[in-house]
C-alpha cells in the first residue's frame, strides 16, 4: 500500500508543474558555500535541463541579487519555468521590517520585474504578513495587478489558514508557502486542510529540514559564519546531539528503501496531499540531481507511519526559529 502517487505533475495557478521545484534562495542568501554567479547561472539552466519547471525567487534573498540572477539565467529561457517571487520583508538600507502595504506592493513588482528582465511573473507572493494593513487591502492590490497582466497569481507565505481564508475572500489565493517537512509540523495543525479546502496549492519550503534530512549537518559549530543555522535553536549545541540521533535513524530508513535521505524526505512531503509541491533548494548541481532524480518514488504508507513515530513535535529539540523571529510569523504553532 502506497501513499499518495508522485508520478504525474501537480497543479500551481492554473499550471501544471512537476512536483520538485527548485527554491533559488542558496544562491544568495542564508547559507554558506554560496556559489559564483557564473556557476549560480550554471545550475539554474542545469536545474532546466533536468526538468525543474518552477523556480522560486524573492526580493529579500540577497538584497535582489538572487532576482537579478535568475532573471539573467531565463534570457531565452523564460517560457520554460514557472516564476514565482514575494515582496513585503525589508532588510537592508534605512528599511527594516515588513511592509505590504499596496502602493509598497506595487512599487516592489516593478522593481522585480526589471531585476528578473520580464514582464510578469507567474505567481507573487507576500513573504510574510504585515499586521498593520489588513490583509484584504493588500490582496486586493495584488488582484489589481492580476488584472494588468503583471502577476498570473497569488501567493502567501507563513501565514495562518485564518488569514487565507480571509484572503481568499477577497480573491482566489493560488498557493500558500510554508516550512514543512518532517521535523516542522506546523502545517499540519491547520494550514495544509485549508489549503486543500480552498483549492489553494501547498508550497513546502525547507523540505529536507535546511539540510538536515539531507545528511547535509553532521557539526552546526563547522557551517560557516553568516549561515542562519547557526542561530536556529534546533542547531544549537543544547539540542543538536538529540536531534542527530533522529538523523542517523532517518538517514538508516532512507537507505534501507534504497533512496538518499534528502529523497526520502520529498517524498515523505509529496506523500502528504496530492495539492502539495516542494521547492528544495541548492547551490550545488550534484545535489540539484539528487533532488529531482526520485521525484515519481511514491513514498509506502508503512515507511510514512515510521518516520511520523520517528520525528514529530514531540520528538525534535527546539523550536524552527529563535524567539526575535517568532512576531513575525501567523502560521499556527504548536502549544509550549
Amino acid at each position: 500500500m502506497s501513499t499518495v502517487s508522485q508520478i504525474t505533475s501537480r497543479p500551481l495557478a492554473g499550471r501544471m508543474v512537476n512536483p520538485i521545484g527548485l527554491g533559488c534562495m542558496s544562491l544568495s542568501w542564508a547559507y554558506g558555500g554560496r556559489p559564483g554567479d557564473a556557476e549560480g547561472i550554471a545550475l539554474l539552466h542545469r536545474a532546466i535541463d533536468l526538468g525543474y519547471d518552477h523556480f522560486d525567487t524573492a526580493r529579500l534573498y540577497g538584497h535582489g541579487h538572487n532576482e537579478t540572477l535568475v532573471g539573467q539565467a531565463l534570457k531565452g529561457k523564460r517560457d520554460k519555468v514557472f516564476l514565482a517571487s514575494k515582496m513585503g520583508i525589508f532588510a537592508s538600507g534605512d528599511k527594516r521590517g515588513i511592509d505590504c502595504h499596496p502602493d509598497t506592493i506595487r512599487a516592489e513588482l516593478e522593481k522585480s520585474l526589471t531585476l528578473l528582465q520580464t514582464d510578469h511573473i507567474d505567481l507573487y507572493y507576500m513573504h510574510r504578513r504585515d499586521f498593520t494593513v489588513p490583509i484584504e487591502d493588500s490582496v486586493g492590490a495584488m488582484a489589481d495587478l492580476i488584472q494588468e497582466g503583471k502577476i498570473g497569481a497569488i501567493g502567501l507565505s507563513e501565514m495562518s489558514a485564518d488569514t487565507l481564508r480571509r484572503a481568499a475572500a477577497v480573491h482566489p489565493i493560488a498557493a500558500m508557502q510554508t516550512e514543512y517537512s518532517p521535523w516542522t509540523r506546523q502545517a499540519e495543525i491547520a494550514v495544509i486542510e485549508a489549503c486543500r479546502d480552498l483549492g489553494t496549492t501547498f508550497v513546502a519550503f525547507s523540505p529536507v529540514a535546511r539540510g538536515a534530512l539531507a545528511n547535509g549537518v553532521r557539526d552546526p559549530q563547522a557551517l560557516e559564519e553568516g549561515d542562519i543555522r547557526k542561530a536556529m535553536p534546533r542547531f544549537m549545541a543544547d539540542n543538536w546531539p538529540r536531534n542527530l540521533a533522529l538523523v542517523d535513524a532517518f538517514n538508516a530508513l532512507a537507505a534501507r528503501e534504497g533512496v538518499t535521505p534528502a529523497q526520502l524526505s520529498l517524498a515523505w512531503v509529496l506523500g502528504k496531499g496530492e495539492h502539495i509541491v516542494a521547492i528544495p533548494g541548492t547551490g550545488k548541481i550534484t545535489h540539484l540531481e539528487e533532488n529531482i532524480a526520485r521525484w515519481d518514488w511514491a513514498i509506502p504508507a508503512s515507511v510514512t507511519a515510521e518516520i511520523d513515530a520517528l520525528i514529530n513535535q514531540q520528538t525534535v529539540a527546539g523550536h524552527r526559529y529563535a524567539g526575535a523571529m517568532l512576531p513575525t510569523i501567523d502560521t499556527e504553532d504548536f502549544a509550549v
